[in-house]
């Protein structure tokens, strides 16, 4: 009913002006747009991921194409998401509801042709343990060998991305890494006051529930410092030093 409504109202004007003027008067009805502005879509942002760039008065607005044919409705939640960043404020209107609706359902828009058996093998034994099997997988990856960022969730192509460094962990750590993941895929994440949380209340209590957690947060530390010291670059010896 809100989108239907939107665009029977917004439908003339639409035609009149570029979105992400529409987009800005929507959301400071009271104030003049005074930038110049452009949108442009293309292949180098991820799936469904888009930014915005703020250069002296020009307004600069990147889409990933997949965008392209999505309902202008929800392109304008969207582009209002990203001004509310750049102009750091706040504001709420239907269309942003519109966008984190959306967001929210890509999973079950994207292919999933991306996994790892290894990673496959994790999901599977976790999602059949704490989720009843009710998780559809996701795209399943190795990421960088990254030490601070252990493992993410990405709404917008519904991937699992682990750092290389637990390539040869134990399946228990491997385990707990993916069901923290697995449990954004399923809380997803809540929107207020132009900002979203993914570790909600509810997260946090389904976090605790997992088995030995803590020894197992105590042995992901291990793995860390074991996989810095092999990263590390070996001293020269004095014979190539001098060479």
């Amino acid at each position: 009913m809100i989108w239907a409504g939107l665009r029977l109202y917004y439908g003339l004007r639409l035609n009149k002006m570029n979105l992400i003027e529409e987009s800005f008067q929507r959301l400071f009805p009271e104030e003049i747009f005074h930038y110049q502005h452009k949108l442009e879509y293309n292949r180098r942002l991820a799936d469904f991921n888009a930014n915005v760039r703020l250069h002296h008065n020009l307004l600069s607005i990147n889409l990933n194409l997949q965008w392209k044919d999505i309902d202008d409705e929800i392109k304008i939640g969207l582009i209002q998401s990203l001004l509310l960043k750049i102009l750091k404020k706040r504001a709420h209107t239907p269309n942003l509801e519109l966008y984190h609706n959306f967001i929210k359902k890509i999973p079950i828009l994207t292919p999933k042709d991306r996994t790892d058996q290894l990673l496959e093998a994790a999901f599977r034994r976790v999602n059949l343990q704490f989720f009843s099997n009710q998780l559809e997988l996701p795209n399943l990856q190795w990421g960088q060998q990254s030490f601070r960022k252990l493992a993410y969730y990405n709404f917008h192509d519904d991937s699992i991305t682990v750092s290389t460094i637990f390539q040869k962990a134990r399946t228990e750590v491997l385990d707990y890494i993916m069901y923290h993941e697995m449990l954004h895929k399923h809380h997803q994440f809540n929107h207020k006051n132009n900002r979203s949380s993914f570790h909600t209340k509810e997260f946090r209590a389904a976090e605790e529930l997992y088995p030995n957690h803590q020894a197992l947060e105590q042995e992901i530390s291990l793995v860390i410092k074991q996989e810095k010291k092999l990263a590390r670059p070996k001293p020269k010896s004095i014979w190539n030093f001098w060479r």
